[in-house]
């Protein structure tokens, strides 16, 4: 039996509702098609109350979710779902699209972590994932609510998102998935070839417009004003109760002990949002007793989030978005602003930028010692080591580097550094392929010279 949806009229009974992330006073059911607030225009935010959620007690909730993660009882197996209280607790089995999302090793890079001098470094590989992003933890709740309100006679036909590259993949298979259809923003020409070809795989409408993701967000916003589409970005906070899920996931993995430092790249900024309440919740809950330092890393051709850091978060700053290798956050106007300030504020935390050769060096070198690492990741590398160089990451501090897609989706990125043709890289790690005759003699001559004698 499906589970009653809340309508306008009993939105307060409910335990789990949207709010104005301004603190605007008003209750708004997640079923229903809004994404800020009608008083102030603010976003919204998807809000837990806690009293019955106190009903457990910290250990068992620790228990409860160990007890579930990565078992085949639907839909708990999910690392989303395992924690289904915490996020969308009345959705309906058989509405839930989970593709076992989540559930993402914590890498111990160690070899990496002795030559930066940080040996307690982990990364969290989220481009382990179904589409090779953390953009999955987020989809599979937005999509779960979307079937919801179809099943329930919503006037919703379709979901449509403003996309870099990994937000259109996630929504594009959980769409197919729930057989939904799915209306893709894509800036043209601005995103790798394989991440172009995963939404069309799947079967969703993908238009290339000329001009970049700001300029395709603007007009996914005029499009889906007409309540038939539902808007997917992450400007609609059910995104983020997926997404946060992945730092409660970290600290479950490290069994409750919180680390010192987490860094995430970050572009639109709902990522470093959702860490943040994720962790948020814990803290609550008892669960944990302090906050990681969160660090936002930014790419130097994208950096609106670090101007405004700079001058103290007296004003938003945005800029027009220059190209850069990390194509995922070419953003000059990032939509959940107030919300990482937020995160930034309330967690002691640092907003860092890196240049194209920086971020192509930290990747380099991080796959020198295993890793296969996106551009992405490359930032949040990169900036890591300056915080360690700085002597503000100390040796003995536990450092985790949020892997936010697979290096994969970006072999372009790859190649071109190897073979030294990236723009405004110095390859400082090329490694290209060597071609030889089929001779065993100039083979035999190549290897020792490579390995000595």
């Amino acid at each position: 039996m499906l589970s009653a949806i809340a309508s306008k009229a009993d939105t307060d009974k409910q335990t789990t509702y949207f709010r104005c992330s301004a603190g605007c006073p008003g209750k708004h059911s997640i079923y229903d098609v809004i994404y800020t607030c009608p008083i102030c225009g603010s976003l919204l935010e998807v809000h837990h109350d806690r009293e019955p959620l106190k009903q457990r007690n910290a250990q068992e909730w620790k228990q409860l979710f160990s007890s579930r993660a990565s078992t085949t009882t639907w839909p708990y197996g999910s690392g989303v779902w395992s924690m289904r209280e915490w996020v969308i607790p009345d959705l309906a089995d058989e509405n839930i699209v989970s593709m076992f999302e989540g559930n993402t090793n914590l890498f111990w890079a160690e070899r990496l972590g002795q030559q930066l001098g940080v040996p307690d470094l982990w990364i969290k590989l989220c481009g382990n994932s179904h589409t090779g992003s953390f953009k999955d933890l987020g989809m599979t709740v937005l999509v779960s609510v979307v079937k919801q309100m179809m099943a329930q006679g919503s006037t919703v036909k379709a979901v449509a998102c403003a996309s870099t590259g990994d937000t259109s993949a996630a929504l594009a298979a959980y769409a197919a998935y729930a057989g939904i259809p799915a209306v893709i923003f894509l800036p043209a020409g601005k995103v790798s070839t394989a991440q172009l070809i995963q939404p069309v795989a799947n079967g969703a409408h993908v238009l290339a417009l000329d001009t970049d993701f700001d300029g395709c967000m603007k007009i996914v916003k005029e499009v889906t004003k007409d309540n038939s589409i539902y808007l997917a970005n992450s400007m609609n906070s059910l995104r983020i109760e997926g997404q946060k899920t992945v730092g409660i996931e970290i600290m479950r993995q490290f069994d409750w002990a919180v680390p010192d430092w987490i860094i995430i790249p970050v572009g639109n900024l709902g990522n470093i949002s959702a860490l943040h309440k994720g962790f948020k919740l814990m803290m609550d809950l008892g669960l944990i007793t302090r906050m990681p330092r969160l660090v936002a890393a930014q790419s130097a051709k994208a950096n609106p989030f670090y101007e405004s850091f700079k001058n103290g978060f007296k004003e938003k700053n945005t800029v027009t978005a220059q190209d850069t290798l990390a194509s995922a956050i070419r953003i000059g106007d990032p939509v959940s602003y107030t919300k990482a300030t937020k995160a930034i504020a309330e967690t002691d935390g640092i907003v860092e930028q890196a240049t194209e050769n920086e971020l192509a060096a930290a990747a380099a070198h991080a796959d020198l010692t295993g890793m296969f690492t996106c551009p992405h990741t490359g930032v949040a590398l990169a900036v890591m080591t300056k915080l360690i160089q700085r002597g503000v990451i100390k040796s003995s501090d536990k450092t985790v580097v949020v892997s936010t897609a697979h290096g994969l989706k970006f072999t372009d990125f790859k190649v071109g550094y190897h073979e030294s043709t990236l723009k405004d890289v110095t390859s400082e790690y090329p490694n290209p392929a060597v071609h030889l005759p089929a001779d065993a003699d100039a083979v035999k001559a190549e290897i020792e010279k490579r390995l000595g004698h």
